[in-house]
């Protein structure tokens, strides 16, 4: 008999025979939100697709009267794999999050906990941003000395420039941990104005973290590094505040977007005014 792999959120709990799961949705194991797979299928499924399991499944009891909840908003969320740094280690608990996190958005920020406190998510940004922020600066300032070497004036004040890129290096798990702060306020703030906010601060908080430490280390790709963490940050931001606040993914693009869509409109019309100011005197 096929085995049945069984997921929760992003994270799995091993393959397990018909009777295993079956006795397991028994004892409160597993739950029905779980999903499965065994050989054959298409997909995964939940377990409570699975017609010979949905006889094991305990009785729920008579929904109270005038009370109202989504299956999704009752399921439990099983976490990220950096909630268990503690047995895994923090090394791998922070590449299985990152792996999780770029590969499999969706499942990931649907399986992350909302509110667990705010200095998890940060030092997980903390880790993957400074990697990524170290690296970057490294890797311009070795560019920036090969160019000038021979050139005693220009080597003279790249020294001069290079004590500065140290103090910037050590200075980089701050910027990020301020930077951590200042953009989920702006996201929150632009979320609650596109009425898409069904969860705290920290919820926000939380997608922002993860998204900054799973998408900055990809800084040490060479030339493009840069643009593909721009971009990648946009994209784990709209999936991870339509899915940790369960609201449409459209308020949740729009969210991401309105902070650039004002920066973008407030140059336009710095530079109109300048080229009319310019234009009048001229």
């Amino acid at each position: 008999m096929a085995m049945i792999h069984v997921n929760r959120g992003a994270t799995s709990l091993g393959a397990f025979s018909e009777e295993e799961v079956r006795e397991g949705l028994r004892t409160g194991r597993f739950v029905l939100t779980d999903i499965g797979w065994r050989e054959g299928m298409a997909n995964w499924q939940p377990l409570s697709q699975f017609p010979e399991l949905g006889a094991a499944a305990p009785a729920a009891p008579p929904a109270q009267i005038g009370a109202s909840a989504t299956s999704e908003a009752a399921a439990p969320r099983s976490g990220l794999p950096w909630d268990e740094r503690q047995t895994k280690g923090l090394f791998n608990a922070f590449i299985e999050t990152l792996q999780v996190v770029l590969s499999k958005p969706v499942a990931a920020f649907t399986a992350m906990k909302r509110e667990r406190g705010l200095g998890e998510p940060l030092l997980y940004a903390v880790i993957g941003g400074t990697f990524g922020g170290v690296f970057a600066v490294t890797y311009n300032f070795a560019l920036r000395s090969f160019g000038s070497f021979g050139d005693r004036h220009g080597a003279m004040e790249h020294l001069f420039g290079g004590i500065g890129w140290i103090f910037l290096l050590i200075l980089t798990p701050l910027f990020v941990a301020i930077g951590m702060f200042v953009v989920s306020a702006i996201l929150h703030v632009c979320l609650m104005i596109v009425n898409g906010a069904k969860q705290s601060f920290e919820t926000t908080f939380r997608v922002v973290c993860f998204a900054e430490g799973s998408a900055s280390p990809l800084l040490v790709i060479p030339f493009c590094g840069g643009f593909i963490v721009g971009i990648w940050k946009i994209v784990l931001y709209c999936i991870g505040l339509a899915r940790a606040h369960e609201t449409e993914t459209g308020r949740a693009v729009i969210a991401v977007l309105l902070p650039l869509i004002v920066c973008c409109g407030g140059c336009l019309l710095l530079i109109f005014l300048v080229l009319g100011t310019w234009s009048a005197q001229h």
